[in-house]
Protein backbone atom coordinates (compact mmCIF):
# COMPACT_ATOMS: atom_id res chain seq x y z
CA UNK A 1 0.00 0.00 0.00
CA UNK A 2 1.40 3.33 -1.06
CA UNK A 3 1.19 6.40 1.23
CA UNK A 4 -0.52 9.46 -0.23
CA UNK A 5 1.45 12.62 -0.67
CA UNK A 6 0.31 15.44 1.64
CA UNK A 7 -1.62 18.26 0.00
CA UNK A 8 0.30 21.51 0.10
CA UNK A 9 -1.67 24.74 -0.14
CA UNK A 10 0.32 27.40 -1.95
CA UNK A 11 -2.13 30.31 -1.68
CA UNK A 12 -4.75 31.21 0.89
CA UNK A 13 -8.32 32.08 -0.07
CA UNK A 14 -8.92 35.82 -0.15
CA UNK A 15 -11.95 38.02 0.14
CA UNK A 16 -13.89 38.51 -3.04
CA UNK A 17 -12.90 41.57 -5.08
CA UNK A 18 -16.44 42.94 -4.67
CA UNK A 19 -16.07 43.04 -0.89
CA UNK A 20 -12.85 45.03 -1.18
CA UNK A 21 -14.12 47.71 -3.56
CA UNK A 22 -17.62 48.45 -2.22
CA UNK A 23 -18.18 51.64 -0.36
CA UNK A 24 -21.07 53.75 0.87
CA UNK A 25 -22.98 55.26 -2.05
CA UNK A 26 -23.00 58.66 -0.29
CA UNK A 27 -21.01 60.24 2.51
CA UNK A 28 -22.24 60.56 6.08
CA UNK A 29 -23.01 64.29 5.61
CA UNK A 30 -24.39 64.14 2.05
CA UNK A 31 -27.90 65.14 3.10
CA UNK A 32 -28.51 67.24 0.01
CA UNK A 33 -28.04 64.23 -2.27
CA UNK A 34 -31.51 63.04 -1.17
CA UNK A 35 -33.31 65.87 0.58
CA UNK A 36 -36.49 63.83 1.17
CA UNK A 37 -34.61 61.25 3.22
CA UNK A 38 -32.92 64.06 5.17
CA UNK A 39 -36.25 65.72 6.00
CA UNK A 40 -37.79 62.40 7.03
CA UNK A 41 -34.79 61.55 9.22
CA UNK A 42 -34.82 64.97 10.85
CA UNK A 43 -38.52 65.28 11.61
CA UNK A 44 -39.60 61.65 11.88
CA UNK A 45 -36.56 59.62 12.86
CA UNK A 46 -38.68 56.66 13.97
CA UNK A 47 -40.53 56.53 10.62
CA UNK A 48 -37.26 56.41 8.69
CA UNK A 49 -35.89 53.84 11.12
CA UNK A 50 -38.90 51.60 10.46
CA UNK A 51 -38.48 52.06 6.69
CA UNK A 52 -34.84 50.94 6.90
CA UNK A 53 -35.78 47.95 9.05
CA UNK A 54 -38.57 46.98 6.64
CA UNK A 55 -36.17 47.25 3.69
CA UNK A 56 -33.86 44.79 5.44
CA UNK A 57 -36.65 42.49 6.73
CA UNK A 58 -35.80 43.24 10.35
CA UNK A 59 -37.70 44.38 13.44
CA UNK A 60 -38.89 47.99 13.26
CA UNK A 61 -37.10 48.88 16.50
CA UNK A 62 -33.69 47.94 15.00
CA UNK A 63 -33.64 50.34 12.05
CA UNK A 64 -31.27 52.94 13.43
CA UNK A 65 -29.17 50.65 15.57
CA UNK A 66 -25.47 49.85 15.48
CA UNK A 67 -26.41 46.25 14.71
CA UNK A 68 -28.39 47.29 11.62
CA UNK A 69 -25.59 49.50 10.31
CA UNK A 70 -23.03 46.73 10.92
CA UNK A 71 -25.26 44.11 9.28
CA UNK A 72 -25.76 46.28 6.21
CA UNK A 73 -22.09 47.20 5.98
CA UNK A 74 -20.93 43.59 6.19
CA UNK A 75 -23.63 42.38 3.79
CA UNK A 76 -22.40 44.74 1.07
CA UNK A 77 -18.69 44.53 1.86
CA UNK A 78 -18.38 48.15 2.98
CA UNK A 79 -15.15 48.71 4.91
CA UNK A 80 -15.41 49.74 8.54
CA UNK A 81 -15.67 48.39 12.06
CA UNK A 82 -18.25 47.89 14.76
CA UNK A 83 -16.48 50.56 16.79
CA UNK A 84 -16.82 53.03 13.91
CA UNK A 85 -20.50 52.07 13.47
CA UNK A 86 -21.06 52.64 17.19
CA UNK A 87 -19.39 56.06 17.19
CA UNK A 88 -21.34 57.24 14.14
CA UNK A 89 -24.71 56.08 15.51
CA UNK A 90 -23.92 57.53 18.95
CA UNK A 91 -22.77 61.01 17.90
CA UNK A 92 -24.75 61.48 14.70
CA UNK A 93 -27.76 59.12 14.70
CA UNK A 94 -29.75 61.10 12.10
CA UNK A 95 -26.83 61.28 9.68
CA UNK A 96 -26.12 57.57 10.17
CA UNK A 97 -29.72 56.57 9.52
CA UNK A 98 -30.05 58.89 6.51
CA UNK A 99 -26.84 57.52 5.00
CA UNK A 100 -28.15 53.99 5.42
CA UNK A 101 -31.48 54.82 3.75
CA UNK A 102 -29.80 56.71 0.89
CA UNK A 103 -27.54 53.73 0.28
CA UNK A 104 -30.52 51.34 0.26
CA UNK A 105 -32.36 53.58 -2.20
CA UNK A 106 -29.38 53.80 -4.54
CA UNK A 107 -28.72 50.07 -4.44
CA UNK A 108 -32.41 49.45 -5.19
CA UNK A 109 -32.17 51.81 -8.19
CA UNK A 110 -29.16 49.82 -9.48
CA UNK A 111 -30.95 46.50 -8.80
CA UNK A 112 -28.15 45.60 -6.39
CA UNK A 113 -30.23 45.42 -3.20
Amino acid sequence: MQAQQPVVIMTQPACSPMAQTNNWQTGIFDCMSDFGVCICGTFCHMCLSCQVAADMNECCMCGGSVAMRTLYRTRYGIPGSICNDYMITLFCPNCSLCQLKRDINRRKAMNAF
